[in-house]
């Protein structure tokens, strides 16, 4: 396994109500959207940013735990 993949930092995505959506972006000169999930409310999504994901967007109410800290939608 690739060092670098193996010690990436993870994101935890914890949805508050349902049909809280999850969208990966890719890198590259065009940012588009690679892959979406939709979380119904308590689902738990774990993300991270790989060689292809350079961004996530999360659209709905939702908490984004990183180690970074804490992030609540507020929507």
């Amino acid at each position: 396994m690739d060092e670098e993949k193996s010690t990436a930092d993870y994101i935890v995505i914890k949805a508050k109500s349902s049909g809280c959506q999850v969208f990966g972006l890719t890198r590259g000169q065009d940012t588009k959207l690679h892959h979406s999930e939709k979380l119904d409310k308590g689902e738990v999504l774990i993300v991270q940013f790989t060689e292809h994901t350079s961004g996530i967007k999360v659209r709905g109410k939702a908490l984004v735990m990183t180690k970074h800290g804490v992030v609540d939608t507020e929507e």
